[in-house]
């Protein structure tokens, strides 16, 4: 690893996540310093962890995409074991105190099986949509029975996403989405009574305003009595006083309004929206089949983990327990997604580099 490969990095896609980073630690120090020094250390783990992955040749994981995916499946089969229980769900393991989730950490990794895979196939029939159906559904199932709907919801949405960007007929999904219909009353009972409490107030928020609907409800108020500049740096009330649950984590975007207002949001939403658009660019630009569907599935595990986050925090997506990238409180979170960036970024250099040999 030499210097001059080691600052050869995308600025430009690095520039977005410190003012998402920067908002989000002065917002936790506002509400709590030991989660400013807390988060403080997960980010010095995770800029090790991006740089390492920066440095990496993406063509010899590629070929690790079968071993990659078993050691997931192990891995997520272990939580269900060894896991501890927090809140009624068991999502993490502990590992020299650290509590690792690894429904999170995995993201870049199956995302990196899940683009190989598809490289890997030879038509875009509907066969090859059910094998893949096939690769997805343990992914899905080990990780929705922890239980964590969010992020089985988000394994699913970017599956099929990428699907669909990738080539294949809309018809196929249709008859999916037909298929999801029919089979929703038999998922229904699937679901914990928690899960089926936030559906149906969602639908109607006034039903229990003290009970299921109670999150969506503060953050709602908090989100709008941000108004326009909002109330300062540790002055929210919501936020600051707990009225908001889990301010530091699902509601972030939350607190983050209540203190800055509508300013703050737009600062928030432009800087997701310019890293989606670098990671945009990085697809266009990358002559490698499965660099280019990498890119692209890394750019559909930001967006949904962002559209759902804030939904929910606004009010108008039910609440499922999705953690804001690079601001929502949490080592596994902020990990995982360093570790996207630093693959974007090997895969970035790799398409400079062919397009150097190409010129001479």
């Amino acid at each position: 690893m030499n210097r001059k490969s080691l600052w050869d990095i995308d600025w430009s896609l690095m520039l977005p996540v410190g003012v998402l980073v920067a908002l989000s630690l002065v917002t936790l120090f506002s509400l709590n310093t030991s989660f400013f020094k807390s988060q403080l250390m997960f980010l010095v783990i995770s800029i090790f962890a991006f740089i390492f992955f920066s440095q990496v040749n993406y063509k010899i994981i590629e070929l690790y995409k079968t071993p990659i995916y078993i050691v997931s499946l192990c891995l997520l089969f272990l939580v269900l074991i060894l896991g501890i229980e927090s809140r009624g769900a068991v999502r993490w393991i502990e590992i020299l105190g650290f509590r690792i989730q690894f429904s999170e950490i995995l993201k870049p990794f199956l995302a990196i099986s899940l683009s190989s895979y598809l490289v890997s196939l030879k038509n875009y029939s509907f066969k090859s949509v059910l094998n893949v159906i096939l690769f997805l559904l343990p992914v899905a199932f080990l990780i929705f029975f922890q239980p964590d709907l969010g992020d089985a919801l988000i394994f699913v949405a970017v599956t099929f996403l990428t699907l669909i960007f990738f080539g294949f007929p809309l018809r196929f999904f249709l008859a999916g989405i037909v298929s999801v219909l029919l089979l929703f009353p038999i998922f229904w009972n699937f679901l914990h009574d928690y899960q089926r409490q936030r559906v149906l107030t969602f639908l109607n928020p006034g039903t229990d305003p003290l009970g299921t609907s109670y999150n969506a409800i503060q953050s709602i108020i908090a989100v709008g009595s941000g108004m326009l500049i909002g109330k300062g740096f540790g002055q929210g009330t919501q936020s600051g006083l707990r009225f908001l649950p889990e301010r530091h984590t699902d509601f972030i975007f939350a607190t983050i309004s209540e203190q800055l207002g509508f300013i703050g949001t737009v600062v928030i939403i432009a800087a997701f929206v310019f890293l989606l658009y670098r990671i945009y660019i990085i697809y266009q630009t990358s002559q490698d089949k499965f660099c280019k569907t990498f890119a692209a599935t890394s750019f559909f595990i930001i967006l949904m983990q962002f559209f759902i986050n804030v939904g929910m925090n606004i009010g108008v997506i039910p609440i499922v327990g999705v953690t804001l990238p690079f601001m929502s409180y949490g080592g596994s979170s902020l990990l995982s997604n360093f570790i996207i960036l630093g693959l974007l970024t090997a895969v970035n250099k790799s398409s400079k580099q062919e397009d150097i040999l190409e010129i001479r």
